[in-house]
């Protein structure tokens, strides 16, 4: 079947990559550094690091440090204001996929008018096409969950209409990405497995949407392989730079496969979950629907040769028949002591689960139709329900 690969960044990977930025030519002289809300890129010293970095490579730095763990339509407009006010040429991502997301809908805006919620497509969105070109981007990660570095996406949640929805296109590829474990090694251990499944779901996700192809299948099986193997050692063992490297390399391939395939409807419905529940972590709601919502797709008729092909690079070699995949699956969320995780635990009520259902669809119906088989909603309306408790 014929297919495009695309990937216009140029990747710095890495025990020790950071100390390369400074000797890179920016495509800028001032910055605007966008980074969490949260302590720890101070705490541990990334954003002084990178601050260095980026003076040795002749680039001044504004900070904006507001982005949560969900990045709103609200941060982005004040970002974007920000970067406007303090003129900066160039937006510097720093942190997991909330800061590089955030960074580049902050660049779409930083150039075009209007308000974010135009360009976006899906729900309430305008879908308008952008009129000129964003700033450029840089993204360093410290996280190894949503490959953002390696990818054009872009997830924001509208806060006034209750609306989680991915963004992007050619443009917003990232134009440099840093990827050094040596700044992953401060995530706990329980935000390291969900990231962790993040990058998994993503590559699972892809390589069983209707797009895969060679490329993306290369990619996706072998993201699930790094994970598999050595995704409890890193939440186990945080300083580990060998389980690190191998996860931080299966979310960048991940964010590959993102942009040569795609997600498809479980994302939809974890973005709808963290809609309407903010706090409730991307990575736990994935893991949260993950075993009942493979499970629905087996019965639903999914093919069984790629669930079989999953489950072999997740570890179960002697995997025969798709619901081997179920059991690696859950064996992995035992060792890296996420199994067992309830909807009923992260303040969601099946009262919900029909408004969910709907706003998963509206928002995000793109990824319902690249699914490999046809989820309704009443599917999910199970899925959620197995899920709950």
């Amino acid at each position: 079947m014929p297919y495009t690969f695309y990937l216009p960044t140029k990747l710095l990977y890495g025990a020790g990559s950071l100390k390369q930025l400074g000797g890179c030519a920016l495509p800028g002289r001032k910055a605007l550094l966008v980074t969490s809300s949260g302590q720890s890129v101070k705490k541990f010293g990334y954003l002084e690091r990178v601050q260095e970095q980026l003076l040795r490579a002749g680039v001044q730095a504004a900070v904006y440090d507001r982005i949560t763990p969900n990045p709103t339509k609200a941060e982005v407009m004040a970002g974007a204001a920000l970067c406007q006010e303090q003129g900066c040429d160039l937006v510097v991502g720093l942190g997991g996929g909330s800061s590089i997301d955030a960074a580049k809908a902050i660049a779409v805006m930083a150039r075009n008018p209007g308000d974010y919620w135009d360009y976006v497509s899906g729900g309430t969105g305008r879908g308008k096409p952008v009129p000129n070109a964003p700033l450029p981007v840089v993204a360093i990660t410290t996280t190894a969950g949503t490959g953002s570095e390696a990818d054009p996406w872009t997830v924001t949640t509208n806060e006034e209409t209750r609306e989680k929805i991915g963004f992007g296109y050619e443009k917003t590829f990232p134009v440099l990405s840093v990827i050094d474990p040596e700044l992953m090694v401060s995530v706990p251990p329980r935000l390291t497995a969900y990231q962790g499944f993040d990058a998994l779901f993503h590559s699972t996700e892809g390589y069983l949407n209707r797009s895969a192809s060679p490329m993306s299948d290369l990619l996706a099986l072998e993201a699930v392989r790094l994970i598999g193997k050595s995704l409890p050692h890193a939440v186990r063992e945080g300083s580990d730079l060998q389980a690190r490297g191998d996860v931080a390399l299966a979310n960048t391939l991940s964010g590959m496969v993102e942009t040569l395939s795609g997600c498809i409807s479980e994302h939809s419905i974890a973005h709808a979950m963290s809609a309407f529940h903010p706090k409730l972590p991307h990575g736990a709601a994935l893991t949260a629907i993950s075993v009942a919502y493979y499970t629905r797709l087996i019965r639903l008729g999914v093919d069984v040769e790629r669930m079989i092909a999953l489950a072999r690079a997740l570890g179960k070699t002697d995997a025969d028949r798709p619901e081997d995949f179920l059991t690696a699956l859950e064996a992995l969320q035992k060792e890296c002591s996420v199994n067992g995780l309830a909807l009923s635990s992260f303040g969601l009520s099946p009262e919900e689960f029909p408004e969910l259902a709907h706003n998963a669809r509206e928002t995000m119906g793109s990824l319902f139709e690249a699914d490999p088989v046809a989820v309704s909603d009443s599917d999910v309306m199970e899925i959620l329900s197995d899920a709950f408790c």
